[in-house]
């Protein structure tokens, strides 16, 4: 298998709602909700809502875990410029989100903050000084 990931799907209560949501922070997409799932274009991996419950019916049938609060698992926008992370944050809160961790300094020597979405998945918006970026705008990991 090569080391790739190709789409992340999030699992949403409201299509309509994540959707405005994750417009409001920038993210592209050519679909609407009425199409059922939406997908978004980034540089990298796509970024993809469908309904929770389809979701987990296309796991298999009769599969419903409940969702706990935390799952174990964060998303991670990474920034250029210092404050880039506190704009985010904001922009987030503004388009719906909650502010879980303000941004300030962290102990590896960056400066993040944590938001959730609408259905409460967590994004991490980080600045280190010590990173470089692909052209394409992705992280570069040595």
């Amino acid at each position: 298998m090569e080391p790739r990931i190709s789409i992340i799907t999030l699992g949403v209560s409201d299509l309509e709602k994540s959707y405005q949501f994750y417009t409001s922070l920038g993210f592209p997409t050519s679909r609407k909700p009425e199409s059922g799932i939406i997908f978004f274009k980034t540089n990298g991996v796509c970024l993809a809502l469908y309904p929770f419950d389809e979701l987990a019916k296309d796991v298999s049938p009769g599969f419903t875990p409940p969702r706990p609060e935390f799952s174990g698992i964060t998303l991670a926008h990474n920034t250029k410029e210092k404050s880039e992370v506190d704009a985010i944050l904001q922009l987030a809160l503004s388009a719906g989100g909650k502010i879980v961790k303000s941004a300030q300094d962290v102990f590896w020597g960056g400066y993040s903050g944590y938001f959730t979405d609408p259905d409460g998945y967590l994004w991490e918006v980080a600045y280190g000084d010590c990173w470089d970026f692909n052209e394409d705008g992705s992280l570069v990991i040595d």
